[in-house]
């Protein structure tokens, strides 16, 4: 069809598409909510091939618990301060964590950081914050990190030294460098 003007086709295209409201263009869209299988008056719910029934006319409360409570992103921003403060926190650990209790203390802490990386990853992701998601990712590997300088020289994978030896329990004669 060499015969079309194309620039003049796609400006009525374009002239269409102005018209029309972002509402009338995308229509509306069902609410699904994560982990649930589709309603019974979904259209996604109907068997291939068959037609779906028209929806029933439900009752304001249904529709009101039906739909997934709005979180702001303010949420989503202080569950990353809380991990990005735990993280900064381990730099700054102020007890001794070479053996025993306070070995284990330490990587507990180290676990609470990771957990609290998947946890803010998760409410990132949601709400496609992708800066936001990121410093997540980089929560959970900075918890890996430190907890991989403790448990590797004790487990034979890394070079044990004086602050990271073998063993995970205390000497119980004096330490000999």
């Amino acid at each position: 069809m060499p015969d079309r003007d194309w620039d003049k086709e796609l400006s009525k295209i374009d002239k269409q598409l102005a018209s029309l409201s972002d509402d009338a263009l995308l229509g509306p869209t069902p609410v699904q909510l994560p982990g649930r299988p589709p309603s019974p008056t979904s259209p996604t719910s109907s068997p291939p091939g068959q037609k779906s029934a028209p929806r029933a006319a439900a009752s304001p409360q249904a529709s009101a618990s039906a739909e997934p409570k709005a979180t702001t992103s303010w949420g989503v921003y202080a569950r990353l301060t809380l991990s990005v403060a735990l993280g900064v926190g381990m730099v700054l650990w102020p007890y001794p964590a070479r053996c025993g209790p306070g070995l284990a203390g330490y990587l507990a802490a180290v676990v609470v950081v990771v957990t609290s990386g998947i946890w803010s990853s998760i409410w990132t992701w949601r709400h496609r914050a992708s800066h936001a998601h990121t410093l997540s990712l980089l929560i959970i590997l900075w918890g890996l990190i430190l907890g991989s300088i403790e448990v590797l020289p004790r487990i034979g994978y890394a070079k044990p030294d004086l602050r990271h030896p073998i063993g995970w329990a205390c000497p119980s004669g004096p330490v000999v460098p």
